[in-house]
Order: structure tokens, then C-alpha cells, then sequence
């Protein structure tokens, strides 16, 4: 059994969308809360720290560095994990808004505290990331991977002791959170009336791959025979199911299965990726406003609104059958709702009208 720190709130809820379903007149639909995991608003990435921290514990780690977007919900949730069990914190953020000279700076310099070189206001999920103490290191989207290097390398010469955590949480590792909590949902469902056998479907966002790659070991390991459907974030279909196949036979050898996932078994739809990674549409924001309004739900501008706008979309296609049940399975993120980018088109809007 793989060492695990076990500090999210599980098992998350599992609830019906009956008012949603009925709006959209098509298959049933659920939801799995892993928006509230607990730590700091909670967020699927909390699933995958329980494993990476045991691991950075049994390695004598001091610091815990990895990177993400200006508002990553893993680094938030990387931060917050710091904070509690004692642990220092480097991020690596990349930001359209951090000129070249600012990181080829932070390279030759990473331990540029939050108030140096700040691109935007703290908001949202940054302003997490100051409450919790992290050290921030700015880079562009060319060269975050050779900052990220060099700040890990600087700190072991520091003798600080780093724990590298992947982008997203996403190795074997993080992975397997997900696997275990494929099994969480399906002991879940055979507890309540409601259900006379599992979703048919589980659709849900896919970007670094490990969340994916997890819920696929875990079909496998614990025999759910529905269907597993990422909704990409920002990454073709090709090369995200490639990651995803890559990822789920590497969590698979580490949990003792010699399992070996083909890409073309995995399912992702990248048909709404629209202008990118973080750019808000009129498609994801009408999927905020739905969610919120027919079930009080808070959806994240990246990631779970990207995600239920291409639900809802194929839904209105009669891409998934009426008798067929849809399990939404909402990774987080809803701190990114308050960051200064996203609030004039958020509030521009009124699906009343």
C-alpha cells in the first residue's frame, strides 16, 4: 500500500443535479464534490498532495517546490499543504503578463518574494499563495521548465532539502490518488438507491493528465465498466491521451499491475479548448451562470466551466443517451472566480436576459 497523508475531507459528496437535469432535458445528472477536499477551498490536487507529501516526508524534504499558471489551483493547494505540515514552498508561476527580462531575473535569482515583479493584483488564487507564505519565482511559458530547474537546483546547493512536485501533481504518484478515489465513487454508489449499477459516463476536465490517468487505473484496478471522458483544458486529443496512457501505465507498475494503457483507449474531447489555456468564452460563462443558478454551484473559470460547457454542449448534440447517467466529477478551482482577470466578463453577463 502507497504511503498517504491523510488529511482531505473524504469521502467527498456525491449529489444529484435535479434541476439542471431537468433544464437540459437529457441524461441524469450527478455530481462528485471534490471541490471541497478541505484544504484551502479545496480541489481534486488535494487527492494527489496526500501521496506526494508522504513521499516528500520519507525523503527528509524541507521545501516543496512545482509550478503552474499566475492561478493555479495545484500551487494554491501545494501551498496550503506546506503550511500545515511544516514545510517550506517555491512556486514557479508563469504569467503572459512577465516580460523576459523579469524572468530571465528570477532565474538568476529565485527566491523573489511575492511583492517583487508582480504582473497583476493580488487576487484570487495568488492572494492564497501570499496568505500562505509561498516564495514566488515569475517565468514566461518558453523557459518555466529551465527556471524551474535551476530553482530546484539552488535550493538543494542551499541545503534546503527540495521535494520537486510535478506540474499539476501529475506523476504515478499523484495519479494514484485518483485510482483510489475512482473506488471511493463506486462504493458510494452501491450505498444509495439511487443508483442500480454506476454512471455511465464520468466527464470531468483533463490538463496535466494525472486526475485522468488516475480515474482510468482505477476502472481497471476496481472493475467500473463506464466510460471516462476528459474534456481537455488546453492540450490536443492526441497528445493528451498519449500523457494520460503514458501516466496510468506508470501508476499501474507502481501499485503492482502490469497493466499497459493504449492512447486510443483514451477518451478526450478537445473540441473546447477555444483560444487557450485560461482564456474565458461566452460558453464557459454561461456554464458558471447555469451551474450556479440551477444548483448553487460554483464552477471555476479554466477548468470545471470549460469542462460542463463541453457537457452541456454535447448533451444538446445527443451525444450521451437520455437513460444513460452522467457523473460530473468537479475538480475545483473556485478561488480563480475572484481573480481581477476574469471579473469584468463574469459580471458583464446575465443569463436572465
Amino acid at each position: 500500500m502507497l504511503a498517504r497523508l491523510e488529511f482531505a475531507h473524504l469521502p467527498t459528496l456525491l449529489e444529484p443535479l435535479e434541476r439542471l437535469s431537468e433544464v437540459l432535458d437529457g441524461p441524469k445528472l450527478w455530481v462528485k464534490r471534490d471541490d471541497q477536499t478541505g484544504l484551502a477551498f479545496g480541489g481534486n490536487k488535494t487527492r494527489k498532495l496526500e501521496f506526494l507529501l508522504a513521499d516528500a516526508q520519507a525523503q527528509g524534504a524541507r521545501t516543496l517546490i512545482t509550478r503552474g499558471a499566475a492561478q493555479s489551483n495545484h500551487c494554491r493547494q501545494t501551498a496550503a499543504a506546506a503550511a500545515r505540515f511544516g514545510f517550506d514552498c517555491t512556486l514557479v508561476l508563469t504569467d503572459a503578463g512577465i516580460s523576459s527580462k523579469v524572468a530571465k531575473h528570477a532565474e538568476a535569482s529565485p527566491q523573489l518574494r511575492t511583492d517583487k515583479f508582480e504582473s497583476k493584483d493580488l487576487s484570487g488564487n495568488r492572494l492564497l499563495d501570499h496568505l500562505f507564505g509561498a516564495k514566488i519565482v515569475w517565468a514566461t511559458a518558453n523557459d518555466c521548465e529551465s527556471i524551474l530547474t535551476s530553482t530546484f537546483n539552488i535550493s538543494r546547493d542551499k541545503g534546503e532539502h527540495p521535494y520537486l512536485i510535478p506540474y499539476g501533481g501529475s506523476n504515478e504518484l499523484g495519479a494514484s490518488a485518483y485510482a483510489y478515489a475512482l473506488k471511493e465513487m463506486l462504493d458510494q454508489c452501491s450505498g444509495l438507491s439511487q443508483f442500480s449499477s454506476p454512471p455511465s459516463w464520468i466527464v470531468f476536465p483533463s490538463s496535466s493528465g494525472g486526475t485522468q490517468a488516475g480515474l482510468v487505473l482505477g476502472a481497471e484496478m476496481f472493475g467500473y465498466a463506464g466510460r471516462i471522458l476528459g474534456i481537455s483544458v488546453d492540450e490536443n486529443r492526441n497528445a493528451l491521451s498519449k500523457r494520460v496512457s503514458d501516466l496510468a501505465t506508470a501508476a499501474a507498475d507502481l501499485n503492482g499491475l502490469s497493466t499497459k494503457f493504449e492512447s486510443e483507449n483514451i477518451l478526450v474531447n478537445d473540441h473546447y479548448v477555444g483560444d487557450g489555456y485560461g482564456v474565458i468564452s461566452m460558453v464557459e460563462r454561461e456554464a458558471i451562470y447555469l451551474f450556479a443558478r440551477m444548483e448553487g454551484i460554483l464552477l471555476d473559470p479554466v477548468y470545471t466551466g470549460r469542462a460542463a460547457a463541453g457537457m452541456i454542449d454535447l448533451i444538446h448534440k445527443g451525444f450521451f443517451k437520455k437513460e444513460e447517467t452522467i457523473l460530473f466529477w468537479h475538480t475545483g478551482g473556485t478561488p480563480a472566480l475572484f481573480a481581477d482577470q476574469y471579473r469584468e466578463f463574469l459580471t458583464s453577463y446575465d443569463s436572465a436576459k
